[in-house]
């Protein structure tokens, strides 16, 4: 009797086709090295390291990417694009002194949105 072979194409199968994964490809979008992207998302290196491969994202995990990455479109409209990733890194006096980065890792991501609606608005902050 033959045996059934598995038809479905596997991840590590030679000449696959492999797309970059969402995780990959904002980080990428933002310049960040895995460690401060882990640290945007909540997440280790590790397990960053893993999703990048493709591996598949929790729904918690695929809220933070969206609305990073909801942030990083609205933020690109008001500030040059290729600085967003350094804009994170660096003490910002309109968060007290705190790093961007430090304020989503707080949960005050609320905190950005309304720096991005007073920079589209024009309102005074």
């Amino acid at each position: 009797m033959p045996i059934a072979q598995d038809k479905r194409p596997r991840s590590g199968r030679a000449g696959a086709a492999k797309t970059p994964s969402a995780a990959l490809s904002l980080r990428k979008k933002l310049g960040v090295s895995q460690r401060v992207f882990a640290r945007m998302i909540s997440l280790s290196e590790r397990s960053l390291a893993d999703l990048e491969k493709g591996r598949p994202q929790s729904q918690s995990t695929q809220r933070r990417l969206m609305e990073l990455a909801r942030l990083y479109e609205s933020l690109a409209r008001v500030v040059q694009p290729g600085v967003i990733g350094q804009w994170f890194q660096e003490p910002n006096p309109a968060f007290d002194g705190l790093k961007p980065l430090e304020v989503v890792e707080r949960g005050q991501i609320d905190r950005l949105w309304a720096m991005i609606y007073d920079l589209q608005s024009g309102a005074p902050s």
